[in-house]
C-alpha cells in the first residue's frame, strides 16, 4: 500500500446508516399505524414548514434500489431500522404485513453481499403505547422486549447484529423533557423516567434476544460527547461540564457497564425522584453484557456557569430551525443549575454544530480506558457525519467538499484512536440518503446521496464516491484532515 495512504485494520466495516422513519414513507400502507412522529409532526410549528415522514424518500417501495446503490458505493454493512409501528402497529399486535417488508429488505441485502444490522428503535415509538404513557410508563419497557423477540423469530436466521436502541439521550431528553422531539412533553419528571425504562427495555430485549441465539452480536448505540470546561481553572465551568458529562454521557455508560448510576448524578437529580424508579434487580437487567458497543459522535461541548456576554454569538445548538414556527421548549439537561454552551470559534456545519474531530479520538480513548476495555468489547462508529448548505449543478450532482472534509478529519481521529490503542472495528456513515432530519424537515440534508424530493431521483455526491474509494481500499488519504482539529479543554472523567 502507497504510503500516502492510512490502512485500517483488516476486516474493519465500512456501511451507512439510516432510520425507518427518515426514508421509508409509506406511512398508511400495509397496516402501519402512527408512531409519536406521525402525531408529532401534525403539531403546529413542531417540525420546519409542516414537514413530515409520510413519503420521506420512500424507501419502502424504492428499496431495491437503494440496496444497488449501496453495493455500487462499496458498503459492506447498512444500519437500519425496523418500525415498531410497522411491524406491531398498536405496540402489542404483530402485523404480518410490515414484517415482511423488513424480510424482503434484509434478503436483497445478503443476496447483494451486504451485513444487514438490524435497529430495533430509533424513535418511532407506537402512539398507541405513548397513550399509555410512553417511556415514562415502566410497562412500555417490557412491550420493548416483546418487539425483539417478535423481530428475531422473524430475521434471526439471517440478521446477525442486532442494536437494541438508538440515542436513548433523545429518546428521554429531547422527546420527554425539551419537547423539541416526540412526543414533545416538558417534564423533567418522566424524561428520567424514560431513560430508565430505555435502559430497562434495553436489557430486557438483549437478554431475550441472548437466549434465543447465544451467538448473535447484540449491542446498544449511545449519542456522546466530550464535556469540556471552557476555564478548566473555574470551579464553575468544572461543575457543568461534570453534569452534562453525567446527563449525556454517564446517565447511559454507567449502568451499561457497571450496573450502577453516578452518585454525583443521582445527588443532582435527586429531587425529581429518580432513586424511585429503580427497583431492585434492574440494573443487573441493564448490565446485560453485551458484544459491541455504538458510538454516534457529531460534536463535543465547552460548557460554562457564566452569565451569557450579550456580545457573545449564540452557541451552535441554538441555532433556529427554518420554517419553524416560534414554540417555547425547555433545556434538556433536567438539573444542569446553569450549565450552557458556548462556540469555540470553530467552522461549524449546516446544522451549526462545531467541528471538533479531536474530540472523537479522545472520546474513543475514555471509552477504551473506562467501559469497552474493561468490558473486553469493540466499538463501532454507527453514526458521524453533517449536514451543509448543497448546491447542486444542472444535473442535481453536489460537490461536497466541506462534507468530505467532515469525513476524511473524522476518519483520520478514528484511524488516530486506534493506533493508540483503541478497538474500534467499524465505521457507518450518517447517512446513506438526504431524508428526514426530524424537526428541521427537510431542510437539513446529511446524505451522502443526494435525494431529490421532488422526483425521488438518487444522486451520489462527490462525499459518496470518495467514501466508496475509502471503503474499497480500506484505507484514507494520509493527511487527509480537511478541518483543524481543536484540541481544547480536557475529558472530565468522574
Amino acid at each position: 500500500m502507497s504510503s500516502t495512504q492510512l490502512p485500517f485494520p483488516e476486516g474493519f466495516l465500512w456501511g451507512a446508516a439510516t432510520a425507518a422513519y427518515q426514508i421509508e414513507g409509506a406511512a398508511h400502507t400495509g397496516g402501519r399505524q402512527d408512531s409519536i412522529w406521525d402525531v408529532f409532526a401534525r403539531v403546529p410549528g413542531a417540525v420546519a414548514d409542516g414537514h413530515n415522514g409520510d413519503v420521506a424518500c420512500d424507501h419502502y417501495r424504492r428499496y431495491k434500489q437503494d440496496v444497488a446503490l449501496m453495493g455500487q458505493l462499496n458498503m459492506k454493512a447498512y444500519r437500519f431500522s425496523t418500525s415498531w409501528a410497522r411491524c406491531m402497529p398498536d405496540g402489542v399486535t404483530p402485523n404480518p404485513d410490515g414484517i415482511a417488508f423488513y424480510s424482503r429488505l434484509v434478503d436483497e441485502l445478503l443476496a447483494a453481499g451486504i451485513t444487514p444490522w438490524l435497529t430495533l428503535y430509533h424513535w418511532d415509538l407506537p402512539q398507541a403505547l405513548e397513550d399509555q404513557g410512553g417511556w415514562a410508563s415502566r410497562d412500555t419497557a417490557y412491550r420493548f422486549a416483546d418487539y425483539a423477540a417478535l423481530m428475531h423469530s422473524v430475521l434471526g436466521n439471517r440478521v446477525r447484529i442486532w442494536t437494541t436502541l438508538n440515542e436513548p439521550w433523545c429518546s428521554a431528553f429531547l422527546g420527554y423533557a425539551a419537547g423539541i422531539h416526540a412526543p414533545g412533553r416538558q417534564e423533567p419528571g418522566s424524561a428520567l423516567a424514560a431513560a430508565h425504562h430505555l435502559l430497562l427495555g434495553h436489557g430486557l430485549a438483549a437478554g431475550e434476544l441472548r437466549r434465543r441465539d447465544a451467538e448473535a452480536s447484540l449491542g446498544i448505540t449511545l449519542n456522546l460527547t466530550v464535556a469540556d470546561p471552557r476555564d478548566p481553572a473555574s470551579n464553575g465551568d468544572r461543575d457543568a461540564a461534570r453534569r452534562i458529562d453525567g446527563q449525556f454521557n454517564r446517565i447511559f455508560l454507567d449502568p451499561l457497564f457497571r450496573g450502577e448510576y453516578p452518585a454525583d448524578l443521582l445527588a443532582d437529580v435527586a429531587h425529581l425522584g429518580m432513586a424511585d424508579l429503580i427497583h431492585e434487580g434492574d440494573l443487573d437487567i441493564i448490565s446485560t453484557p453485551l458484544d459491541l458497543l455504538g458510538v454516534n459522535y457529531y460534536h463535543g461541548e465547552s460548557l460554562t456557569k457564566d452569565p451569557a456576554d450579550p456580545r457573545e454569538q449564540a452557541a451552535p445548538e441554538t441555532t433556529s430551525v427554518p420554517g419553524q414556527a416560534d414554540r417555547p421548549v425547555s433545556s434538556p439537561f433536567v438539573a444542569a443549575d446553569g450549565a450552557r454552551s458556548v462556540p469555540r470559534g470553530l467552522p461549524v456545519t449546516g446544522m451549526g454544530w462545531e467541528v471538533q474531530p479531536e474530540g472523537l479520538r479522545r472520546l474513543l480513548n475514555r471509552l477504551q480506558a473506562e467501559y469497552t476495555g474493561p468490558a473486553g468489547i469493540p466499538v463501532y462508529i454507527t453514526e458521524n457525519g453533517a449536514a451543509y448548505d448543497d448546491v447542486p449543478d444542472g444535473a442535481g450532482f453536489v460537490d461536497d467538499q466541506d462534507r468530505l472534509g467532515f469525513f476524511a478529519a473524522h476518519l483520520e481521529a478514528v484511524h488516530g484512536a486506534i493506533a493508540d490503542g483503541v478497538d474500534v472495528r467499524g465505521y457507518l456513515a450518517w447517512s446513506l440518503l438526504d431524508n428526514f432530519e426530524w424537526s428541521f424537515g427537510y431542510h437539513q440534508r446529511f446524505g451522502l446521496v443526494r435525494v431529490d424530493y421532488a422526483t425521488q431521483e438518487r444522486i451520489p455526491k462527490a462525499s459518496a464516491l470518495w467514501y466508496s474509494e475509502v471503503a474499497a481500499s480500506n484505507a484514507i488519504p494520509a493527511g487527509s484532515n480537511a478541518v483543524s482539529p481543536a484540541g481544547q479543554g480536557v475529558v472530565l472523567s468522574v
